[in-house]
């Protein structure tokens, strides 16, 4: 299987918001698509799964256009899509028959997703209810405790959750078909570290299962955890592509992280490496490569100062994206796409 995004492209007005992006994905694996707010990453989205009419390029599943006849797709939109006045739960099994998903199938994966994001108390209220207490007499008692009655529960409404919770319903949406192409447009924005947890492992599930995804995010570190390509968009044009690993490399080991038992500023610093923070004789620096990283250590060994910790690395995609998109966009009238 592949996915081949072709030349899309798409203006409003006079505005060009998506400028001529192309990109494979020839293996399983998470494709991470980044930019700036306005960059043109959800309309690309909304083009690439027909959501929103294309100015130019084409998008094919196995060589054929993508649809949803031709490719089973799970979406998870930025602007979060439940009925807040539905129950949850007749919510998950319509989205679900849309999908073609039989209803007992519906019902097992929703169980399973349910426990994995810890959101069976919405779901199953009643088995969370507390047990009513009537004043029994002891046989009509251990009969009553017996068969665990529970107080009976009106199904949860979407708008009885929080933003977070609401956010773990709409990802089981996405995931109800069982697809072979995920595309999550920020799927742990407003998390807490407790359920973004929770997500990111169901993502590598996942990914584990062999599926494709589609991944747009602000958090960095979760996207460079993931994904093994990527494609940076700066106000609708592409300004850097490829494997994750390779453009790391391209860089080289240009961040040093530094600790000794004493002030090793002045040698550092002789070395003509930058210091860009400090702690408690605790260092993080620039270097130029290797070469320079070395001479700082050969410098604090010459020195006697007992070194603790020297950790050459490759930049973060932190770093990388912003080299890419600079601050310039201060500067700039913000446009949403």
């Amino acid at each position: 299987m592949s996915l081949e995004v072709s030349h899309l492209f798409k203006k409003y007005g006079n505005k060009v918001v998506v400028d001529d992006l192309s990109f494979t994905m020839e293996e399983p694996g998470v494709y991470a698509l980044l930019g700036t707010n306005g960059a043109g990453k959800t309309t690309s989205i909304r083009m690439m799964l027909g959501m929103l009419a294309r100015d130019g390029g084409e998008v094919s599943w196995n060589g054929s256009p993508l649809t949803l006849d031709t490719c089973n797709v799970g979406y998870l939109a930025e602007e979060r899509g439940l009925y807040p006045k539905y129950g949850l739960m007749d919510q998950l099994i319509y989205f679900a028959t849309l999908r073609g998903v039989p209803k007992h199938v519906a019902k097992d994966r929703i169980q399973s997703l349910a426990k994995r994001l810890e959101v069976e108390e919405y779901l199953y209220p009643e088995k969370f209810a507390p047990a009513t207490r009537p004043m029994l007499g002891q046989k009509k008692a251990v009969r009553f405790f017996a068969t665990g009655n529970r107080k009976k529960e009106k199904p949860r409404l979407a708008e009885q959750l929080s933003k977070g919770n609401q956010q773990k319903i709409q990802f089981m949406t996405a995931l109800l078909s069982d697809p072979e192409l995920i595309v999550l447009d920020e799927p742990l924005s407003g998390l807490d570290p407790v359920n973004t947890d929770l997500i990111r492992d169901v993502i590598r599930e996942e990914i584990a299962k062999g599926k494709y995804l589609i991944m747009s995010s602000h958090q960095m570190a979760t996207v460079e955890e993931f994904c093994t390509d990527i494609t940076i968009l700066d106000r609708s044009k592409t300004v850097l592509q490829g494997n994750l690993n390779a453009i790391k490399k391209s860089y080289g080991r240009v961040n040093l992280h530094l600790k000794c038992e004493v002030d090793a500023r002045p040698l550092v610093e002789a070395a003509g490496a930058s210091i860009l923070s400090e702690k408690e004789n605790e260092y993080q620096v620039r270097v130029s490569g290797e070469e320079q990283g070395q001479k700082i250590l050969g410098a604090l060994t010459a020195a006697g100062i007992s070194v603790i910790t020297f950790d050459l690395q490759e930049p973060s995609l932190h770093e990388i994206f912003v080299s890419k998109v600079g601050e310039e966009h201060e500067h700039v009238e913000p446009f949403e796409a």
